[in-house]
């Protein structure tokens, strides 16, 4: 073979190997740019057994053929303490997706609730309940998951019905207060709701880690955590003392004390949102 033709060849196969690697960069950052699909491998979850659904009871709660109770847990309905189309629609929501078929049911925590039922992550085939329930707006990430891992892409998946208004998103009174407004978050006592701000201070009293936004302490919204708790929020790479000047999301129920007041137990009750 000439001279010409060799180089011909090489010029030929680096032009091949650059397409391939060109069109693997493409896949890869179309990868990257798609939100990951729920794992369950990502969670610490426990194996809770299995079942086929018989009925279901309302959006939240399942009665498997062998009399078990299931209730899901990582989630909060708060519009159905309306009542109405809300409750009928959740349990509607919850009736397409697992109606009569075989489940597994995963936990994070205890094996049964106060009422007997038992408390679970429901899977149906490949289907993660709780992350097609909250993508489709039906509900809203709880306070408490149990595993920050799993919290994360619960989390991500609420954002993203609340971003395309779908659901109980598409109703302005289910959007999360202002932090600037204090009297409407009052309003919202002993509710669960989601209050957004920019957070002026955190000073730490005594055993108490006081997030603060606004500057008159006895009327503004505030977050308190428990000093005790300060590591476990760290580890989930939260540093409660590093969060004056960020703009947070919080989410619990709504005390009073003196102003509005969130407690915060767990690190999936705070998002750090936006840009400083």
């Amino acid at each position: 073979m000439t001279t010409t033709g060799q180089g011909a060849l090489l010029l030929l196969a680096m032009a091949t190997a650059g397409a391939h690697a060109g069109a693997q960069t493409q896949a890869q950052e179309r990868t990257a740019a798609s939100p990951a699909a729920p794992a369950s491998a990502e969670c610490r979850f426990e194996d809770a057994g299995h079942g086929r659904v018989r009925a279901v009871l309302d959006g939240r709660t399942l009665v498997l053929e062998d009399g078990r109770e299931v209730v899901l847990s990582g989630l909060v309905w708060p519009e159905e303490e309306r009542g109405g189309p809300a409750k009928d629609n959740n349990k509607a929501a919850l009736q397409d997706q697992i109606g009569g078929r075989a489940v597994v049911l995963k936990r994070l925590g205890p094996d049964t609730d106060r009422y007997g039922r038992l408390p679970a992550h429901v899977f149906a085939g490949d289907d993660w309940v709780q992350h097609k329930l909250l993508a489709a707006g039906h509900a809203r990430v709880a306070a408490r998951v149990g595993d920050f891992a799993c919290a994360a892409r619960l989390l991500q998946a609420e954002r993203a019905a609340r971003s395309a208004k779908l659901g109980l998103w598409a109703d302005p009174s289910q959007a999360p207060r202002q932090a600037a407004d204090p009297a409407s978050i009052l309003a919202e006592r002993g509710r669960f709701i989601l209050v957004e701000g920019r957070v002026i201070s955190v000073r730490e009293s005594g055993g108490t880690i006081y997030v603060n936004f606004g500057q008159r302490w006895s009327e503004d919204f505030t977050a308190t955590a428990l000093r005790r708790n300060e590591k476990m929020f760290a580890t989930a790479g939260l540093d409660l003392k590093k969060l004056a000047g960020r703009n947070v999301r919080v989410r619990g129920v709504i005390e009073e004390r003196g102003g509005p007041w969130i407690e915060l137990n767990r690190p999936e009750q705070i998002e750090v949102i936006g840009r400083d």
